[in-house]
C-alpha cells in the first residue's frame, strides 16, 4: 500500500522502474519514458512521491550523506520520505527516487517504501565483503574469458574448462563458458574450442569417452589353468595367420590328411560363467580396436597366457572336420587339446599359397566357399583400409584381397557352421548369428552395384534360435573363433566345455540374457571404432592439404555424385555440372576438412 494516493504528476514505482502518473481512473495511466505509456491496476504500482513531476528526466542523480543517515537511523525503521530528507536534506521526486534506489540496492536499507529497515553494521560489513569477493571473481572470470577469446589458457584455467569438456564428451547439455563466448552449446563447438585453446591436443579422440566405452585394459586376478585331460595335437604343424603386428592370435589351422583342424584359444578353461572375469568381459562385450591401439575385453596377461603361439605349447579347443566335393562338412571332431603354434602374417603366407600345406588347405576352403556362393552368400568387394597411429604418424594402408586372408576367413566360417550344427544336434543353447536376406537379392558387379547392394543388406543379430545367415550363405552359424576378442564367442566356448566335461550348461534363457547384455555394448564399440577411424582419416587429410586422389561414382542424384574414395575407404558427395556414368573414376582434390564436425569436402579436378 502506498503512502500517497495516485495523482497526475506523481512519481510511481512500477516493477523496478520509475514511472510518472499521467491519468487516474479505474486504471492508472503511467509514462515509462521513451514514449512508452501503459495502463495498470492501482495495486501494480507504489507512489513514491505525490509530485508534481513534469518529466522523468527530472530524476537526475543528487548528492547526499548516506552514511550519516544510516548511523542516525541505526536499529530503527523508517519510511521513504524521512529517509530521503535525512540523506538529501529535502523530499522531492528526485530525492525520493534516489533514496529508493538505496533501499533497492539492499546494502544499508531494505524493505518497502512504507517500511524501511535499517540494516546493522555487521550485515553491511558482511555484504561488503561478499560484494568485494564477487567483484574479484568477476574480474578473474572476465580475464579468463578474454584469454579464451585470444585462443590461449593458463594452468589454472583447466579446471574451469572441465565444464566445456563435459559437453564435448556428451555428458552434459550446457556450458556457461560457451554461452559467454556466444557459441551454440553443442559437443562439436565444445570440442572445437578445447582444441583451439590447447586444452585438448588437435589429435584428441573424444569418441570412446562419448560412447562410454572403457579406454583402459581390465586388471583382474587370473586363476591358474587347471590340469585336465587334453588330446595331444602338438605333432600337427599349426599356423596362426593374422595381420602384421597382431598380438592376440586366438585361432590357428592344421591339416591332418584330409581333415582340417581349426584350433581356438581355450579361454573358457580360465574364464568360467559368472566369474569376475566373465562379468568384466560381458560388460565390455568385445575388444575395442582403435587406430591408437587395442583396448582388451580381458586382461592382456590372459592373452599372453592363452593366445595361440604366445607359449611353446598352447591349450586349445580344437574343431576338426572333413569337407566333401560339394563343400559340405562331415566327420566333426571336437576336443580340448594341446597344440604347437607358429605365428605368421597374411603377406608372408600369401607368398606360400602354392606350397604345402597351404595349397591343400586352400583347396578345401575353396570347396566350402563355392557352396556358400551358390547358396547366395554376399560378394561385396568395396575398398577397405587399416588406420593406425604408429609413433605419432597416421598410417593408412589398403586391406588387400589376399588369398591367405580369404583362406583363413573361410576356415573360420567352417568352424562356425560346424559348431552351430553340433550345438543344434546336441540341444546345446549357444548364440547363433543370423541375418535375413536382402529384399532384392542379386550378384552385384562393379563398385556402384555393390554399394547399392550393401545399403539394402539387413543387420545381423544374435539369438538362441538357429536360423539362416543369408550374408554368409549358411543355414546356421555361430561365431566361435574369437573368444579372446568377443564375449559371445566366449559364451559358446563355455557351453561347449560344459558339454565335453559332462557338466550342466547354461539354459536358453541364460544365454539369451547374455546376448541381451552385450547388445548395447557391441553397438557402442562398433560406433566408436567407426567414428575413431574417421577422426584419424580426417586428421590425415588435414595434415596433407595438397592431397589429390581418385573417387569412384557409385550414385548420381540431381547433379550430386556420391563417390567412394578407395585410397581412404571414405564416402563423399560432390555437386557436379553433369551426370557421370556409374563406376566412373574422377580425379578429386581436398578442399576443406572439419575434424571436430567430422566433415570433409573435395573438389573435382577438371
Amino acid at each position: 500500500m502506498s503512502l500517497y494516493k495516485p495523482a497526475t504528476g506523481s512519481l510511481a514505482l512500477y516493477k523496478i522502474r520509475p514511472a510518472r502518473v499521467t491519468g487516474v481512473g479505474e486504471k492508472i495511466e503511467i509514462d515509462l519514458g521513451a514514449g512508452k505509456v501503459k495502463r495498470v491496476r492501482p495495486k501494480d504500482i507504489a507512489i513514491l512521491h505525490p509530485g508534481p513531476l513534469e518529466r522523468l528526466d527530472e530524476l537526475e542523480p543528487v548528492q547526499g550523506d548516506l552514511d550519516e543517515a544510516w548511523e542516525l537511523l541505526a536499529g530503527e525503521t523508517t519510511h521513504l520520505e524521512e529517509l530521503a530528507s535525512l540523506i538529501y536534506g529535502d523530499f522531492t521526486p528526485a530525492t525520493a527516487w534516489a533514496a529508493w534506489e538505496r533501499v533497492a540496492e539492499g546494502l544499508y536499507f531494505e524493505g518497502s517504501p512504507q517500511q524501511i529497515t535499517v540494516r546493522s553494521a555487521q550485515q553491511v560489513a558482511a555484504d561488503l565483503r561478499e560484494r568485494e569477493r564477487k567483484a574479484v571473481e568477476e574480474q578473474v572470470w572476465e580475464a579468463f574469458i578474454q584469454r579464451l577469446r585470444q585462443g590461449r589458457i593458463e594452468a589454472e584455467d583447466r579446471q574451469r574448462l572441465q565444464e566445456v569438456e563435459q559437453l564435448a564428451l556428451e555428458r552434459s547439455e550446457s556450458s556457461r563458458i560457451l554461452q559467454q563466448l556466444g557459441h551454440k552449446e553443442t559437443p562439436v563447438n565444445a570440442h572445437r574450442m578445447l582444441v583451439r585453446v590447447g586444452y585438448w591436443s588437435d589429435r584428441h579422440n573424444p569418441y570412446p569417452t562419448r560412447q562410454a566405452v572403457s579406454c583402459e585394459d581390465p586388471e583382474l586376478i587370473l586363476p591358474e589353468l587347471e590340469a585336465e585331460e587334453r588330446v595331444d595335437l602338438t605333432h600337427l604343424p599349426a599356423y596362426a595367420i593374422d595381420d602384421e603386428g597382431s598380438d592376440d592370435p586366438d585361432d590357428a589351422l592344421s591339416l591332418d590328411g584330409e581333415r582340417l583342424w581349426v584350433h581356438v584359444a581355450d579361454v573358457a578353461a580360465v574364464v568360467a560363467p559368472d566369474s569376475e572375469l566373465d562379468l568384466e568381459a560381458r560388460a565390455r562385450a568385445a575388444n575395442l580396436y582403435l587406430p591408437e591401439g587395442v583396448v582388451h575385453m580381458l586382461p592382456p596377461r590372459l592373452t599372453g597366457q592363452l593366445a595361440l603361439g604366445r607359449q611353446p605349447v598352447s591349450p586349445a579347443l580344437s574343431i576338426g572336420f572333413r569337407v566333401d566335393a560339394a563343400g559340405e562338412l562331415d566327420d566333426l571332431k571336437l576336443c580340448r587339446s594341446l597344440v604347437r603354434v607358429s605365428r605368421h602374417a597374411y603377406d608372408t603366407i600369401d607368398r606360400q599359397m602354392g606350397e604345402a600345406p597351404f595349397d591343400r588347405i586352400k583347396a578345401i576352403t575353396d570347396r566350402f566357399r563355392s557352396r556358400r556362393l551358390a547358396a547366395g552368400a554376399s560378394q561385396i568387394d568395396l575398398p577397405e583400409v587399416g588406420v593406425k597411429v604408429i609413433n605419432g604418424e597416421i598410417v593408412i594402408r589398403p586391406l588387400r584381397r589376399l588369398d591367405s586372408r580369404q583362406m583363413v576367413t573361410e576356415a573360420m566360417l567352417m568352424a562356425g557352421e560346424a559348431i552351430a550344427r553340433y550345438a543344434g544336434e546336441q540341444g546345446l543353447p549357444v548364440p547363433y548369428a543370423t541375418q535375413p536376406g536382402p529384399d532384392n537379392p542379386a550378384k552385384p558387379a562393379g563398385p556402384a552395384a555393390m554399394y547399392a547392394y550393401r545399403r539394402q543388406m539387413k543387420p545381423s543379430r544374435s539369438t538362441v534360435d538357429a536360423d539362416v545367415h543369408a550374408g554368409l550363405g549358411l543355414g546356421c552359424y555361430s561365431r566361435t573363433t574369437s573368444p579372446l576378442r568377443r564375449y559371445l564367442d566366449l559364451v559358446t566356448h563355455q557351453q561347449l566345455r560344459a558339454l565335453l566335461a559332462g557338466r550342466e550348461p547354461l539354459g536358453s534363457e541364460q544365454v539369451s540374457e547374455r546376448i541381451a547384455a552385450v547388445e548395447a555394448g557391441t553397438r557402442s564399440i562398433r560406433r566408436t571404432e567407426r567414428l575413431s577411424n574417421l577422426h584419424w582419416k580426417l586428421l590425415y587429410l588435414k595434415e596433407r592439404p595438397q592431397w589429390q586422389g581418385e573417387g569412384v561414382v557409385v550414385e548420381m542424384k540431381e547433379n550430386r555424385a556420391t563417390l567412394l574414395v578407395p585410397e581412404l575407404a571414405m564416402e563423399t558427395r560432390l555437386r557436379v555440372r553433369s551426370d557421370y556414368p556409374l563406376d566412373s573414376r574422377l580425379r578429386i582434390a581436398l578442399r576443406e576438412v572439419d575434424v571436430e564436425d567430422q566433415a570433409v569436402w573435395f573438389r573435382l579436378l577438371e
